[in-house]
């Protein structure tokens, strides 16, 4: 018979586990598949318009003319396998693997051959017992034609397929209506996490333990924030080996995100895949990979762990203060309307200023055992200071923001955060012990907190130790890139160098600060003053006066006398940048 082309969809399919069900009950686990294909497989493939090719011991082929309908059949399958095995004993439970792909076939004596069905046999070897996996053609023809969340695992490389091919997981279908009748949890007060245990795809049992342990460190790594709610290994452990829909674990463990991952051995390299979910929703937060050579496997498992735990804090950060940010005023909770603060907070305008101080007093109104709160006002009442746009003397201010610092430590004092506040308001007192003995109790707590990273920088730049400083501000812009506080960050990193008579960097860094936030007008002024010692005199000038332009009161209260927190000599070395600059104060 003559054989002939065409595009098809085309669903593998086999059972997890095989052999040991086989081997624990040969003819139960017979009888079994043969219930499932009469009752389940056989009339949902031609429910959907599908071709049973043939099938296998432990697998079977479906050949779709529309990967909608493919799709459709898969998750149908799965869903009812959930259901079948919802009585069953774990260990006689029988869960299929799918895998889907688009692609060109040869048919021919109504078997199917090619690249398309090879690919579709290897993406199933990649899906988990009860999930399914599919390609990039797939999930491209599939959006906006199926409610499901599809879960970007990367390129893979298949035995036997000459190129990578993206892969993408996706859930199972349908909450169960038991599912739906258990009442979900209520969500703590600020965002919380569950890290599920981490998928073995290598088919070496020893990546079972470094997946394991990796899971458990990246656990206890996110604890230590106090800002994040992180679900208990033993609750997370207990989804080991399942198949289950992240909106159903975010409704039993009460928690807004999921963080879940697989690994893969090859030769004598690891690759690690995790994504961060908002479980409400299936939105991706975070997609990341990380490879690493199996020299030293717990070299290795310590730097993947750390990798993964200081990328998904500041995504979590990003992705609340984008959930505040969609909300309603009047639907805010404490934590929400924190995070409506630090927004405006981080623009260092009048009005916005103004804005952040009202967020912050409605989040201490919402919860008066807040910290975030406290800290947050502390700071919206400091900063309207610095920049001029409040007529209030400085030791006032400091005076004011400290006194709601100590209430937020008085509030917990393990909260690394309080500390950090309570750090940075010492140091504007020109405790620079003080402050960097805070920060350095909050980085005791926290290790990977940016806040305190930055902090405890500019007390070293601020106490005549620049290059430590400016190794902790370089930390903390790693931790968290898109901290509200960036601005100041990187005017802390150019009065460093500038400090450090590297005007060039300085300049450089400068720059940098003011592409970040051009009204910050700290920054103008470290530029004038670097461009000056450079004899750059049109440059220097020009940024003086933006500098003097942006905020008049702020320059006056910097420039006019020495604050607190500066060294005599590095007053001096500031008036000297600026009146080489054409300030003649």
């Amino acid at each position: 018979m003559t054989a002939t082309r065409r595009l098809a969809a085309i669903l593998a399919a086999d059972v997890a586990g095989y052999s040991r069900l086989i081997g624990a009950d040969e003819g139960g686990t017979l009888q079994a598949l043969k219930a499932i294909r009469a009752a389940l497989i056989d009339p949902t493939i031609a429910a959907h318009n599908g071709r049973l090719v043939k099938t296998t011991g432990d697998g079977l082929l479906v050949e779709f003319s529309s990967v909608v309908d493919a799709l459709q059949c898969a998750t149908e399958v799965q869903a009812g396998m959930v259901e079948r095995n919802a009585s069953a004993p774990a260990d006689k439970r029988i869960e299929f693997r799918i895998g889907i792909n688009m692609g060109d076939i040869v048919v021919e004596d109504g078997d199917i051959f090619g690249d398309g069905v090879n690919v579709a046999a290897r993406l199933e070897a990649l899906a988990e017992p009860g999930g399914i996996c599919v390609s990039a053609r797939v999930q491209e023809d599939a959006v906006g034609k199926h409610d499901l969340a599809f879960e970007d695992i990367g390129e893979q490389a298949l035995k036997n397929i000459a190129r990578a091919v993206r892969a993408y997981r996706i859930g199972t279908g349908p909450v169960s209506a038991a599912a739906k009748e258990t009442p979900a949890l209520a969500l703590p007060d600020k965002p919380s996490i569950a890290v599920l245990p981490f998928t073995n795809l290598s088919g070496d049992s020893e990546q079972e333990y470094f997946a394991d342990g990796m899971v458990e460190e990246i656990i206890t790594a996110l604890s230590r924030y106090p800002s994040l709610f992180v679900i208990a290994r033993n609750s997370s452990f207990t989804y080991k080996g399942r198949a289950v829909d992240v909106k159903l674990i975010g409704r039993e463990l009460g928690v807004r995100y999921v963080l879940e991952g697989s690994l893969r051995k090859s030769a004598n390299r690891i690759r690690v895949s995790a994504q961060l979910v908002e479980a409400e929703t299936g939105k991706h937060v975070l997609a990341e990979r990380y490879d690493g050579e199996l020299t030293d496997i717990f070299a290795v498992q310590d730097e993947i762990t750390e990798a993964a735990t200081i990328a998904i804090a500041p995504a979590i950060a990003e992705a609340e203060l984008q959930r505040a940010l969609r909300k309603q005023p009047g639907s805010l909770d404490a934590w929400a309307a924190y995070q409506r603060g630090l927004w405006h907070l981080g623009k260092f305008a009048h009005e916005d200023n103004a804005l952040a101080e009202k967020f912050f007093r409605e989040a201490i109104n919402l919860d008066p055992t807040f910290a975030g709160g406290y800290r947050g006002l502390g700071y919206a009442q400091f900063q309207v200071t610095m920049s001029g746009f409040q007529k209030r003397s400085l030791p006032e201010a400091q005076s004011s923001a400290e006194a709601l610092a100590r209430r937020a430590v008085g509030l917990d004092g393990a909260d690394a955060e309080a500390r950090t506040f309570l750090g940075e308001m010492l140091l504007y007192r020109g405790d620079h012990e003080g402050a960097l003995t805070e920060a350095e109790r909050a980085l005791a707590m926290t290790p990977n907190l940016a806040g305190a990273h930055g902090w405890r920088g500019s007390a070293l730049i601020f106490s005549g130790r620049v290059d430590e400083g400016l190794a902790s501000l370089r930390t903390s812009i790693r931790l968290d890139p898109r901290d509200p506080l960036l601005a100041l960050r990187l005017n802390h990193v150019a009065m460093g160098l500038y400090l450090s008579r590297e005007y060039e960097a300085a300049i450089e860094a400068a720059r940098r600060g003011i592409r970040s936030n051009p009204d910050f007008p700290s920054t103008h002024r470290w530029l004038a003053a670097s461009l000056g010692q450079l004899g750059r005199l049109e440059a220097a000038k020009a940024a003086l006066e933006t500098a003097i332009a942006i905020a008049p009161a702020s320059f006056d209260a910097f420039v006019r006398q020495r604050v607190p927190w500066h060294r005599p000599q590095d007053y001096a070395h500031m008036l000297e940048g600026l009146r080489k600059a054409g300030w003649g104060g």
